[in-house]
């Protein structure tokens, strides 16, 4: 098991990021898949038709967003991914840490982070 730890900086207030990681309209927007996504802590969600599934444990509207992420088999240490919005000048740092990903799917993880996910939001809310 690994962690990841990433800043990116998104070229949008918190408050439009936290809406672009946790409104199924506008995931789609940026992503161009339907998403299953709730701010509704417990509640589980789906990105890229099941690609990236899991539970949402805990959210701060603008701030924070806090999921474990399931990969196959239930691990006996759950994968959590905790998303921190910060106010930057260029518009948000996102601190991304993200836990006890498999050894076997760490790489696919971290390059989809870096290109598809947050790669992603970041083209979509350039100048």
């Amino acid at each position: 098991m690994k962690d990841f730890k990433k800043h990116f900086i998104v070229r949008a207030t918190p408050e439009e990021v936290y809406a672009a990681l946790t409104n199924p309209a506008t995931i789609q927007l940026w992503s161009g898949e339907k998403a299953e996504m709730s701010t509704e802590p417990g509640s589980e969600f789906s990105l890229w038709e099941d690609s990236i599934v899991g539970r949402n444990l805990e959210f701060e509207e603008g701030r924070k967003i806090v999921q474990e992420w399931y990969f196959g088999e239930e691990e006996a240490t759950p994968s959590i991914v905790t998303i921190l919005l910060h106010p930057d000048k260029k518009g948000t740092d996102v601190e991304l840490r993200h836990t006890n990903i498999p050894d076997e799917a760490f790489e696919d993880i971290t390059e989809g982070w870096v290109d598809q996910y947050f790669g992603a939001i970041i083209d979509f809310y350039k100048d």
